[in-house]
């Protein structure tokens, strides 16, 4: 009888630890996943951002001079000098756009699309989607690193570059683990 006891109590542990390291590997593979799913969910917002822009160009494009003095009055009235260059960047890209504005239109699609693509293919797990974000995001690091260096310093660009660095290495990471790379 204790034989049996002993021998029923080893198989439960062996069965619970068994179970404890599946359940273990399940969670690594999860927070994987959920990692790319959350670039995906960037990708989504980037998307979206783009698009309520392009419908603000295509409401406006008529009286955008006013509307971008009036935004910019309440932005700094509200906020200061916070954003000012990326604020002012935003104005300058907006006016040459009202000028030209259906060509602006159509790029500002063509890269909601593409934010899109990626998010459904990166959400799909699918292999391209993983490419496609690894050499999109990682293609701009030197160049967002020189204009880092070369222009005035600006938190926004350092947490952009950071943002884009750490996507590349969660992009990267879970490509090694699912043996892309």
């Amino acid at each position: 009888m204790v034989k049996t006891l002993r021998s029923l109590r080893s198989s439960c542990k062996a069965e619970l630890w068994r179970l404890s390291l599946s359940n273990i590997a399940r969670q690594k593979t999860s927070a994987a996943s959920e990692s790319i799913k959350a670039v995906a969910i960037y990708e989504i917002v980037k998307g979206v951002g783009a698009l309520l822009s392009a419908g603000a160009l295509w409401l406006w494009h008529s009286d955008l001079e006013d509307w971008l003095a009036t935004a910019t009055h309440s932005w700094q009235q509200y906020f200061g000098q916070l954003f000012a260059p990326q604020v002012d960047s935003v104005v300058a890209i907006a006016q040459r756009a009202s000028q030209n504005w259906p060509l602006f239109l159509l790029f500002i699609c063509a890269y909601a699309s593409i934010r899109f693509i990626e998010a459904y293919g990166l959400w799909q797990d699918r292999t391209w989607a993983y490419w496609f974000s690894v050499l999109g995001y990682g293609i701009f690091i030197p160049v967002e690193v020189y204009y880092l260096i070369a222009t005035p310093f600006d938190w926004f660009k350092l947490f952009i570059i950071v943002l884009n660095i750490i996507i590349v290495i969660v992009v990267y990471r879970n490509m090694k683990r699912k043996g892309l790379i």
